[in-house]
């Protein structure tokens, strides 16, 4: 089956924040849902909607249509995006659900002209963070865990066009960084980004984003300090060290 004409994507260029968990993500779609023009609502876990046929003879009626499983879940995605859209009166629209990155050849197959945004930070301080939120967490397997996401996002930094974001450069200078988020996104950078918490992000909730005191304090809140070079893991080590972070 060949891929979706261009145009039939009610959203056709959606941005895709493509990220670990643990990496800030909650933070960047309050600043970038709070610009007059961007609606980044909560996580929306796209990849795990899906479309059941359930009768033998559906999958043929679909296939003479030239609708194949992936294709009609990506209808079912682009309709979710345009109708959260069309509900916020905004122009476009960001997901930033950290899943994201474990599909993003599916999206981009889904949408050949979205945009991406990188969000990076130390991979041992998103460690530290799971840890923190809950300190039951076997240790091996949330470095395994986060391991997993930071190798499937420098794997689409490398084969897709985007920004990348630091999130200590988000928290040290929100301004700064927005402003590079709002040129690379074709709009005008927006003062009341900085001012998030005077305005309406839906309930901070577990499994569709932050729901920390820090979040919900409503303004930005400056990144802990960078892990010591000796409490990064080793499997850890050489993505902190390709993304710019000593170890």
């Amino acid at each position: 089956i060949p891929p979706t004409p261009a145009g039939q994507r009610l959203v056709p260029e959606p941005v895709f924040v493509i990220s670990s968990v643990r990496s800030g993500s909650t933070l960047l779609r309050v600043l970038l849902n709070s610009h007059p023009r961007i609606r980044a609502p909560h996580e929306m876990h796209l990849r795990t909607l899906q479309v059941d046929q359930t009768k033998p003879y559906t999958k043929n009626a679909m296939t003479q249509l030239g609708l194949d499983q992936h294709e009609l879940e990506h209808l079912l995605w682009d309709r979710v995006l345009h109708r959260e859209l069309q509900h916020s009166g905004k122009d476009l629209i960001v997901d930033k659900t950290p899943g994201n990155a474990l599909v993003w050849e599916r999206l981009h197959e889904a949408w050949p002209d979205a945009k991406y945004l990188f969000l990076l930070r130390h991979p041992a301080s998103m460690v530290s963070s799971l840890i923190n939120g809950r300190p039951d967490r076997d240790p091996a397997q949330t470095v395994a865990e986060i391991k997993s996401y930071v190798d499937a996002v420098e794997d689409a930094r490398n084969r897709l066009p985007g920004l990348t974001v630091r999130y200590e450069d988000l928290t040290d200078d929100a301004a700064a960084t927005t402003r590079d988020i709002c040129g690379f996104l074709g709009v005008e950078w927006d003062r009341r980004m900085l001012q998030y918490g005077k305005q309406d992000h839906g309930p901070f909730k577990a499994y569709i984003g932050d729901w920390s005191e820090n979040i919900k304090s409503g303004s930005v809140q400056r990144a802990r300090a960078l892990p010591a070079a000796g409490d990064v893991p080793d499997e850890l080590r050489a993505t902190a060290r390709s993304w710019g972070y000593a170890c």
